[in-house]
């Protein structure tokens, strides 16, 4: 069932309109498939000034920030003024923290962050402890992705440093159920799992209203991907475990997501997400009668052609789900004598999906 949207047409760059009392909905464009990002402004006050505050800051893009500069400029013109009082970043990924750098030293805003999305930004922009494009090739080359494709990963070193080009070297830490007040009311801070290291969502039961950032989205899945430096870890099971814990927020909840459109019926999107990885984890787990390796499995989780750059994120959903099965005991890891990780399914099961 699709969920309901209120807004069904999307501002375009550069605008913003009232989404709730006090909540500002803007849409930024990416240079990807995924061809846009929703960001929020809240009214806010601190110490008697009157102002803004800023959820997530767009990809490192001249065009978004020449759209930022007319948001600003527009803000500066508007009974409120236009200055910015703090800056909320989701999580690390480019679309999310790109300009957060640029923003703050715009505004003199600080940025707000969790303590793993500030560390694994600046582990991944210096390619240090595990993180960066090569010991993601390394990754991928183990579970078998031919040269062919790694040689195109490769050729797209420095992505990530492209999309933030400059980090922020001093933030305030967001911890989880911790409260942030904003504008009036109390927004509490939700962590999640598995997407991303310590991702941020704002609940405000006042306006009740969930800014979602990537963990729940109305349509598309979110990406669950297994990082290099943590090759055994079961992102899925951890991203589905925080998820759950939406179920304990009313049911009207209007969802602010980073993709999309804003929705209510986030339960139903819960259920969603659950049946969507349980029947990926069935084909898999089907498919791996014989050893199969990731890159073996790609075409079956994915149908369609992949350009390099959904191909980063195929190849890290597929080991993703490949290690849930693991943890679950309904596969086994066999690595053949070519040094290629595969899986192959086992004979009795120790536990559910």
């Amino acid at each position: 069932m699709l969920p309901d949207t209120p807004f069904k047409t999307p501002p375009t760059a550069g605008e913003t309109f009232e989404v709730a009392p006090g909540i500002r909905w803007l849409r930024m464009p990416l240079p990807f498939a995924l061809d846009h990002i929703n960001l929020w402004l809240l009214e806010d006050e601190v110490d008697g000034r009157q102002g803004w505050a800023i959820v997530d800051t767009g990809f490192a893009l001249d065009a978004v920030k020449e759209h930022w500069d007319k948001i600003l400029a527009e803000l500066a013109a508007g009974p409120r003024g236009g200055h910015i009082t703090r800056i909320v970043v989701t999580h690390f990924h480019p679309d999310h923290l790109g300009l957060a750098a640029w923003l703050q030293e715009k505004t003199s805003a600080a940025v707000h962050m969790s303590l793993g999305e500030y560390l694994t930004a600046h582990a991944v922009w210096h390619e240090i402890g595990g993180h960066g494009n090569r010991a993601m090739l390394g990754q991928f080359r183990a579970h078998g992705l031919n040269e062919e494709r790694c040689a195109a990963l490769e050729r797209r070193s420095g992505g990530y440093n492209r999309g933030v080009p400059q980090l922020p070297t001093e933030y305030v830490r967001l911890f989880d159920g911790g409260r942030l007040p904003i504008g009036g009311h109390g927004w509490q801070i939700r962590v999640g799992f598995g997407h991303s290291p310590e991702h941020i969502s704002l609940y405000c039961a006042g306006l009740g209203v969930l800014i979602s950032g990537d963990m729940l989205l109305p349509k598309i899945s979110t990406n669950v991907s297994i990082f290099a430096v943590t090759p055994t870890a079961d992102a899925l099971a951890d991203y589905l475990d925080s998820i759950d814990r939406y179920r304990d927020l009313p049911a009207e909840t209007l969802v602010l997501p980073s993709h999309g459109l804003p929705f209510y019926g986030m339960l139903d999107r819960v259920e969603a997400q659950h049946a969507h990885h349980e029947e990926r984890l069935l084909v898999l787990e089907e498919n791996c009668a014989t050893p199969r390796s990731a890159a073996e499995l790609l075409s079956t989780l994915f149908p369609r052609e992949l350009d390099t750059h959904q191909t980063m994120f195929a190849m890290g959903e597929a080991i993703a789900h490949l290690n849930r099965l693991e943890h679950a005991g309904r596969i086994a890891r066999a690595q053949g004598d070519d040094g290629v990780i595969r899986f192959v399914r086992s004979t009795a099961k120790i536990g559910g999906a």
